[in-house]
Formats: C-alpha cells, structure tokens, sequence
C-alpha cells in the first residue's frame, strides 16, 4: 500500500469570477470519486448564485461566519466546525458575514469539474 501525503502550496490560491478564491487541495482524475479545494470569500462579499450539476458538496467551515442560501430554504447562519450539506443541481451562494475572511473546505463527491459548474446569475 502505497500512502499518498498532499501538501497544498497556499501560493497557487487563485480568484474566481464566483467572487472568491479557491486553492484545489486535493483534485485528481485518479480520483474521481471525491475533490476538496479551500475557499475564502471576502468580508462583505456573497458569492454568485449556482449550481453543480450531479455533484454533490459539502463545506466544512474553517474560520469566519456567513450566511448560505440553499434552494428554497431559509438562509442559514454557520460558523467554525459547521458542516453544509448541498444536494447535486441545488442552487446555492455564501456571504461572508463577518469583518475576517470566511474560510471554508468546499468537498464534492464525485469531484469537481468546471463542466458541472453553472452559473445562475449569468
């Protein structure tokens, strides 16, 4: 059994048209089955409103506080250690809340691809 370590290099974060900006920690066709990439938004910034078509995501918040807005429910607070579940081809946006940068690991299971990405705001 062969252990792979990923060591993420914070230098290759870059900004993305859905208004923050995302670092891929992990995102191989080698594995297609799950991605993770770190993402912060801006104090004051709501990222664009879109969807993942047949992918499903999790963020996992890391430091910061928002406010996310999936599908039809109500917007939801989270903050530090708060798990968001988002079903595949929901619509969905974060706003960060607070005066810090909102950091958070976004995991899509399978992974990630800018084809499943669609912008509802567009």
């Amino acid at each position: 059994m062969q252990i792979k370590i990923i060591k993420p290099d914070p230098a290759q974060e870059i900004p993305t048209q859905e208004r923050c900006h995302i670092l891929e920690v992990w995102n191989s066709p080698d594995d297609p089955s799950a991605s993770i990439a770190r993402a912060r938004v801006k104090p004051g910034v709501t990222t664009r409103l879109h969807a993942l078509d047949q992918v499903e995501e999790r963020y996992v918040i890391l430091s910061g506080a928002g406010c996310v807005e999936i599908g039809d429910a109500p917007p939801a607070d989270v903050g530090i250690g708060d798990i968001v579940v988002i079903p595949a081809n929901t619509p969905q946006r974060i706003t960060n809340t607070r005066d810090t940068d909102l950091v958070f690991y976004a995991i899509c299971t399978p992974r990630f691809t800018p084809e499943c990405y669609r912008d509802l705001e567009g």
